[in-house]
């Protein structure tokens, strides 16, 4: 039986997801490079390869019953010592995550969570505390806010890397209008235009 290991999220837009991307690579995450900046609604699940078709099926009905919705990221926090992670709070939107990922994890990948879902943004992960430490105070001044107008499909491939199978968009747009924008503390965090800062 042939299987898939597949997962359901948010992507962080340009320029804040690759400027994350590379912040989170500087801190001397490995796993930086495969797995693209976004906010989780369904985890790395293994699923068999000929329901795929049911998979994709299942989140167009969802994407286009949802509506779009503002989301503003501010500042960071950690899950430790529970779990090693440090990441991006999510200021506003999280309920919105919260109920759009109940209705993905559903159907066809039906699963429970190894803990309660809390939507975040993840820059460091299994890492020496001190960098941990620095990923946390140095991003603490990262905001950014946008409206969220859908999901995307992920798998994992034989080399580790998570790339896109498929992009979900809501089928309602808002009401409410959110303009990407970014603002940080000076230092806090590189400028879509700067070099990479290690």
């Amino acid at each position: 039986m042939e299987t898939s290991t597949i997962g359901v999220s948010i992507a962080v837009p340009e320029p804040y997801g690759s400027l994350l991307q590379q912040r989170r690579a500087g801190f001397g995450d490995l796993a930086a490079h495969a797995i693209p900046t976004h906010i989780t609604l369904l985890p790395p699940t293994e699923v068999e390869t000929a329901t795929l078709p049911d998979v994709r099926r299942h989140l167009s009905d969802v994407a286009e019953a949802s509506r779009s919705f503002p989301l503003r990221l501010d500042g960071t926090d950690s899950f430790r010592p529970l779990s090693p992670v440090v990441f991006v709070r999510l200021a506003e939107g999280a309920g919105d995550c919260s109920q759009l990922q109940e209705r993905v994890r559903s159907g066809p990948v039906a699963r429970e969570l190894q803990f309660p879902y809390h939507p975040h943004v993840t820059v460091a992960h299994g890492i020496a505390d001190e960098a941990m430490d620095r990923a946390q105070s140095e991003l603490a001044g990262f905001r950014a806010h946008w409206t969220v107008t859908g999901f995307s499909l992920y798998e994992q491939g034989e080399d580790g890397v998570w790339r896109t199978m498929g992009d979900y968009p809501f089928g309602h747009p808002s009401t409410a209008t959110a303009v990407p924008q970014q603002t940080a503390r000076p230092g806090a965090v590189a400028s879509p235009g700067d070099p990479l800062h290690a």
